[in-house]
């Protein structure tokens, strides 16, 4: 299995592939030495095949129909552990009920025989023979009454609606609220108190639910057929913050969009945007700065700017403001700022902002890349792909106890012996315009050739200074 996986593995990565062939194939690196530094990839939970969770199937599986033998009376429910789980998704409060009563009351096959009662009853429309029943029989009564799990459900739910909406302006456009019309689940009309405790569930309400669960999909996955252990997963998998947890925010949320929405915008108040005030601890500081950034951003030229001393009291400030606005009224506003300092101050804000918008989200190293002949580039992504993974293998060898890490190391260091030596000649080979962006790349990949290197020769000479026996196995 992990061998299937490995080939995979390779057919699906092209650059895990390349260093495969480059390194095991070559007798660098063994196939378990290679695979050990990539453990996350043939761990057992990415082995696994990935298996779709299986939604529930459109068919009503929840609404059972019993068979008739057409000799007797008796009147068979067969339910299978797809049926089971559906009845469960789809009525809570018969998932509810089976977890309070198998097995503390009754047992798994007295429960499903009193809930094949209840649906019996329902089909046949009997309402006095139903609430006969249910008085006399409490675990029976569950199953007829209400479901109060779903009404809070969709109590939350209507919470949600917008509350500008008035649904019941568009009654008049049906029939279904006036009497005598709308059709019950098996074609009966509604005839019963809406108030009755006893539920009266309708087809459309059956076909709404049933599309939720459907839509829902499965909230877990777990083999079907131990009925108690689908039970507790599946309220495992509905632990959470309960409904009424949301009904004060919620409350307070509809009250703020009702206001929202009938506002009269003749009567709103002024509105104001919410702000954080500047802070400027040094105000000579600040703005000075900004007249150096100003300067920087006209070059050498600092044409229509002349040093003054703005270090006035209060009173000096003042009489100097209002020479200002003597001479703007005389003057008018033309000389206060040049055309031309303006358009040369315009012109190198716009490149800058250019050129940052340009390499943003660019390390230095892309940017240099882009500049590059795609041979160059790919060469040099191929070497740093190479190093990095021959420095993975050389670290992890360290400290050297056994000859086998020591022999797996001389290889290691051969092989990074030649990459160094194909990256100088990259650099004397390239052309002298792109001579300077290679060794800007380069560099970086000799430094981290050279510390292992460095590591290695010292590491040898501690070893010969102490004179010691080598670790069996060793030898040069």
């Amino acid at each position: 299995m992990e061998m299937e996986h490995r080939i995979k593995l390779l057919r699906d990565d092209s650059e895990l592939q390349r260093l495969h062939k480059q390194f095991v194939m070559t007798g660098i690196l063994t196939e378990s030495e290679f695979w050990a530094t990539r453990k996350n990839l043939l761990d057992d939970t990415t082995i696994k095949v990935s298996k779709q969770r299986t939604g529930f199937k459109s068919t009503m599986l929840a609404d059972i129909r019993p068979a008739t033998d057409g000799r007797t009376n008796k009147v068979t429910f067969s339910l299978t552990p797809e049926i089971i789980h559906q009845i469960f998704a789809e009525k809570p409060a018969v998932h509810r009920a089976f977890l309070d009563l198998v097995p503390k009351k009754m047992s798994e096959k007295d429960f499903w025989t009193k809930y094949c009662r209840a649906e019996y009853l329902h089909r046949t429309n009997n309402s006095v023979a139903a609430a006969a029943e249910a008085a006399e029989d409490e675990e029976l009564a569950v199953f007829l009454k209400h479901d109060d799990i779903l009404a809070d459900e969709i109590r939350h739910k209507i919470r949600r609606v917008d509350p500008t909406l008035d649904m019941e302006a568009d009654q008049a456009d049906d029939y279904i609220h006036l009497q005598d019309h709308g059709l019950l689940r098996d074609g009966g009309k509604e005839t019963v108190d809406a108030e009755s405790e006893l539920s009266r569930r309708t087809l459309s309400q059956d076909l709404n639910r049933h599309a939720a669960v459907v839509l829902e999909g499965r909230a877990f996955d777990v083999e079907l057929g131990d009925t108690r252990t689908v039970a507790e997963a599946l309220a495992r998998s509905k632990k959470g913050p309960s409904l009424e947890a949301f009904d004060k925010n919620e409350s307070q949320e509809r009250l703020e969009k009702a206001c929202r929405m009938t506002e009269i915008e003749d009567l709103r108040g002024p509105h104001q945007l919410p702000y954080a005030p500047l802070f400027i601890k040094d105000p000579r500081e600040y703005f000075d700065s900004q007249q150096a950034n100003a300067l920087r951003a006209l070059g050498d030229s600092n044409a229509g700017f002349k040093n003054t001393d703005y270090n006035f009291n209060l009173e000096e400030s003042y009489a100097y403001l209002m020479k200002q606005i003597s001479e703007a009224k005389v003057s008018g506003l033309n000389d206060i700022v040049q055309s031309d300092v303006a358009h040369k101050v315009l012109n190198g804000l716009n490149q800058h902002l250019s050129s940052t918008k340009q390499h943003i989200g660019k390390g230095p190293f892309e940017s240099v890349l882009d500049q590059l002949p795609s041979r160059t580039k790919d060469e040099l992504m191929i070497h740093w792909s190479s190093i990095q993974e021959l420095l993975r293998h050389f670290w992890s060898s360290y400290p050297i106890t056994t000859g086998y890490l020591y022999n797996k190391v001389l290889r290691l260091k051969e092989a990074m012996t030649q990459i160094y030596n194909k990256l100088q000649e990259i650099k004397e080979s390239v052309q002298s315009d792109y001579r300077h962006l290679v060794s800007l790349l380069v560099h970086p990949m000799l430094q981290a050739l050279d510390a292992a290197f460095a590591h290695y020769d010292s590491e040898q000479q501690k070893r010969t200074a102490k004179g010691g026996p080598m670790p069996n196995g060793f030898f040069k």
